[in-house]
């Protein structure tokens, strides 16, 4: 299973980043007075016990940017409310319950999550009484903290790890359907690729009813394994959404791409690569989805122009997706249909490997002995033990000296050999170092995902 994720939401001005940084024992939020400070979500591991999770601190819900960002900062936000396993929700107990804190919790009553109700800035024992008056707010277990005084810290952390997900077996025999998101530019075929499965007499077929602008699952089956292919709306440059609907259908194709087990991002093979397509990589990549580059209509060309040729202009607009399998298809007569489908089901198998401990850390030597890291401070820093933490995607810890030892260069380096010699060599994989806990000393993790 994936590392859980816990969201910190509330309005503006409460101490979410604060609170994100004390969670985290380091400085890695921004905080200030300033109200908007936070826009883009930001992300940490966190230790708790045996478990690990990811924490995502969120700009404060109903501020209006003074940059004209606002809605930039309310789809981050939404994002984080989807993938949340657990919800934290702040309030500020000195400035007692705000009309707005009422808002962030109606929008809440959506959302089927555990939430955890904090009240900040009770910095003495005495003020916990005022928090009570947040109780009307009728959201989760309430916890009063103070992240200036360190107060509580640990019965947070402990009410966040009680409400994680279980841990499950990923030795499952009943394997979940394997779901597929079919996204890209308008006209690239994509709905025509999703008919195509209909015309294989192994494959059956069957539509969830759906608008043509929203996204429609399509379930079927192929040689006895169940497939879901999630077909998108077409996106468009901002400037060219003309109404509301294609608006919303692009948000739909990114919670398409969130549902996703593997992506196939199409191309026309008579189009060049656009802008819009190198914003949807990003949106793949930011959710580490395995994916595969899809050349669509390729009978136009064959023969005509050399795959190679395509593949070398793929791999130039997308170098760090140099591991993404790059495929050539028709859809409309369905060649090499049932090759993609194959190669996603790889993907999908890599992207739920689990390696053991003792394989893992024989690579990791393997990998520092023929190329040490640089020196930091006059020292070699030093990674202790390596253990993967989660599936899909792979994710692995490196308990070391000092993360911010090492470079970007070398995570690089080492996710490059992790692909090369473990079952994952096709899809992204998240790699965080985390000092080596010592009693009085902080931890800290530093992250790299490819």
């Amino acid at each position: 299973m994936p590392v859980p994720r816990v969201a910190i939401v509330g309005r503006p001005n409460v101490g979410k980043s604060s609170l994100f940084n004390w969670i985290a024992r380091r400085r890695l939020a921004i905080v200030d007075d300033y109200e908007g400070v936070t826009r883009d979500r930001m992300t940490t591991l966190i230790e708790a016990g045996d478990r690990f999770f990811e924490l995502i601190d969120t700009g404060g819900m109903g501020v209006e940017d003074a940059d004209n960002l606002t809605a930039d900062v309310r789809h981050q936000i939404e994002m984080a409310l989807s993938v949340a396993d657990v919800i934290v929700l702040v309030v500020d107990v000195q400035a007692g319950v705000m009309p707005l804190d009422e808002e962030v919790s109606e929008r809440l009553r959506t959302i089927e999550r555990p939430v955890i109700l904090v009240a900040n800035k009770s910095d003495q024992g005495h003020q916990d009484a005022l928090a009570d008056d947040f109780q009307r707010l009728g959201r989760g277990r309430l916890v009063c903290v103070s992240t200036t005084q360190n107060r509580n810290r640990d019965e947070l952390i402990e009410l966040i790890v009680d409400r994680l997900p279980e841990q499950t077996d990923d030795e499952d025999t009943d394997a979940p359907e394997m779901k597929i998101a079919i996204v890209g530019r308008r006209n690239v075929g994509k709905s025509t690729f999703v008919n195509s499965l209909s015309e294989d007499d192994r494959m059956i077929v069957s539509e969830v009813p759906g608008t043509t602008r929203d996204s429609v699952d399509v379930l079927f089956e192929m040689d006895d394994q169940k497939f879901m292919a999630i077909d998108t709306p077409g996106l468009r440059k901002r400037k060219s959404q003309r109404t509301d609907l294609e608006y919303y259908g692009m948000h739909r194709a990114q919670r398409s791409v969130r549902r996703a087990d593997v992506v196939l991002v199409f191309f026309d093979a008579a189009e060049t690569v656009s802008k819009v397509d190198k914003q949807l990589m990003g949106y793949v990549m930011e959710n580490h989805k395995p994916c595969i580059f899809v050349i669509n209509k390729w009978d136009q060309y064959h023969g005509k122009v050399p795959t190679d040729r395509w593949v070398h202009y793929i791999r130039a607009q997308f170098p760090t997706l140099a591991y993404s399998p790059i495929a050539f298809i028709t859809g409309q007569t369905g060649k090499n249909v049932k090759t993609l489908l194959n190669h996603a089901t790889m993907l999908y198998k890599q992207a739920r490997e689990r390696v053991s401990t003792g394989v893992l850390n024989r690579v990791i030597r393997a990998a520092i002995d023929a190329h040490p890291p640089a020196m930091y401070q006059n020292r070699r820093p030093k990674i202790f033990y390596a253990t993967q933490v989660a599936t899909e995607p792979p994710t692995i810890v490196l308990m070391c000296t000092e993360p911010k030892a090492f470079t970007n260069d070398y995570k690089r380096y080492l996710i490059n050999v992790l692909r090369d010699h473990l079952p994952y060599g096709e899809v992204p994989i998240k790699l965080y170092l985390h000092r080596r806990h010592r009693s009085g000393d902080e931890e800290e993790s530093g992250g790299k995902h490819r």
